[in-house]
């Protein structure tokens, strides 16, 4: 099994940088950064990760939602890289919503985000792509997003007390604890 990557933590500075735009998306150093990204994602049980979370200045994030320990009740898709990814329209509609990120670990943070996104982005492939994304799937992007412009999901709560630990969060939202955290 692949070692994960370092993931940055709250407080480091890189996490508050904007990304760079990727101007060859075949390159095998980002083609391998995908990978890389998508294992990571798997093995910390991360629904999503982008690039400046491993310390990589580029525009990608993996959306990579299964049912896991962290997110028991995520819907189920195939891992997906968006190589410099645009928001370009959004539903009025904003939910709060539970979210937890790999670079924040131990908290939690109920977050307001559009309930469906219009996103341009080019796959792995190369190819452009424009795709409509909604509910669960649409707040991963919205979260990863932020990332690329150097902001977390800390920078969204409306209110501290809408931030708890994770183990509050499993023990009040999901109802139970997990088993194990990794």
């Amino acid at each position: 099994m692949t070692e994960p990557l370092e993931i940055y933590q709250l407080g480091h500075p890189f996490l508050r940088t904007l990304a760079q735009p990727i101007p060859n998306p075949k390159d095998p150093q980002i083609q391998s950064l995908i990978q890389n990204l998508i294992e990571t994602a798997k093995i910390t049980n991360g629904v999503g990760i982008a690039a400046p979370q491993v310390g990589q200045p580029y525009r990608l994030l993996i959306v990579a939602s299964r049912p896991n320990l962290r997110y028991p009740h995520a819907p189920l898709m195939e891992p997906t890289p968006l190589i410099n990814p645009q928001i370009i329209s959004h539903s009025d509609t904003q939910i709060k919503g539970w979210e937890g990120c790999l670079s924040v670990p131990g908290i939690r943070g109920l977050v307001p985000r559009f309930t469906e996104i219009e996103v341009e982005y080019i796959n792995a492939t190369g190819k452009p792509e424009r795709q409509i994304f909604t509910d669960f799937v649409a707040r991963i992007i919205q979260h990863e997003f932020d990332h690329l412009e150097g902001k977390l999901f800390i920078d969204r709560v409306e209110s501290t007390q809408e931030l708890m630990s994770e183990s509050e969060y499993h023990r009040q939202i999901v109802g139970h604890l997990p088993l194990s955290t990794s």
